[in-house]
């Protein structure tokens, strides 16, 4: 950050600040009026004839208060390191992208209900594009060469979305199993297939996070935790897709880990990113 021109750390802490207090006073609005047309919309599904999607009701009412607390403490995060980010202090940049990736996040979790059931505009996209702001304009703003900034955007994009997808897939798979038919067995491979796709995407999603500030700033031991996320889900998520194919969601997922490994083991864009590309282990 010492070599990031003053004025670029300025601008940065004070988009920190702004951010951090939209994150800390006025995303927890815009989540729990999402909450409520979510639920609203959900209980009407259930009723006009889809008694499966009633654990969803108890799921969403969990996780997005879950989601809000993680970004209203993240935003107060971004205000108290906002000073340090203007002084240069190495260690605010990975911290800061990783406050910025949890609205991100949280927010893209909170918009996919309403792709299914939800009309009217998607609420939560408005959180998941200030949490998006700050991530981008750190990236850019950061001094680095071209080809080092526009590689780690992408495999941090890539890595945000994958995070999302995995998370949802997880969520989604706990709704499924709530109210699967014979309750608590399984009636056969496809159904407890099923579950462990969803808690392994939950495992993964542990390593892509983790990743996230390590190759924020080049660093080799978040390469291999991403590869190593996006592998894992790229092996659990394409038989589950072969063997239950409903929906495309598992296809989905197994395009956003191609999207990660294409930045991280592409010879071009990993010398780019890492910084200890070519020094010896």
């Amino acid at each position: 950050m010492q070599e990031t021109p003053q004025k670029n750390r300025t601008i940065m802490s004070i988009i920190a600040i702004v951010i951090g207090l939209m994150m800390a006073y006025l995303i927890p609005f815009l989540a729990q009026t999402s909450l409520e047309r979510v639920l609203e919309h959900l209980i009407a599904h259930i009723d006009a004839g889809n008694p499966a999607f009633t654990s969803g009701l108890k799921l969403f009412d969990f996780f997005y208060p879950v989601w809000r607390a993680l970004i209203f403490v993240a935003g107060a995060a971004l205000i108290v390191i906002s000073q340090e980010i203007k002084k240069g202090t190495e260690w605010t940049y990975p911290l800061a992208i990783t406050l910025f990736a949890i609205p991100s996040i949280g927010g893209m979790f909170m918009f996919l209900p309403y792709v299914s059931f939800v009309p009217g505009f998607p609420l939560p996209l408005t959180i998941s594009v200030i949490g998006l702001v700050g991530y981008i304009s750190f990236i850019l703003l950061r001094k680095a060469e071209k080809v080092v900034k526009w590689t780690r955007l992408g495999v941090l994009f890539f890595l945000g979305m994958l995070t999302t997808h995995a998370f949802t897939i997880g969520v989604g798979a706990q709704r499924t199993m709530a109210t699967r038919p014979g309750y608590p067995l399984y009636k056969d491979f496809t159904w407890w297939l099923f579950n462990w796709a969803g808690e392994a995407n939950w495992v993964a999603v542990l390593l892509l996070f983790a990743a996230i500030p390590l190759l924020a700033v080049g660093k080799r031991k978040g390469w291999w935790l991403a590869v190593t996320g996006s592998i894992a889900i790229l092996m659990i998520n394409v038989p589950t897709q072969l063997i239950r194919t409903k929906t495309l969601d598992y296809f989905y997922g197994a395009i956003l880990a191609i999207g990660v490994l294409v930045f991280t083991m592409v010879p071009y864009f990993k010398k780019a990113l890492l910084e200890d590309e070519n020094v010896p282990e």
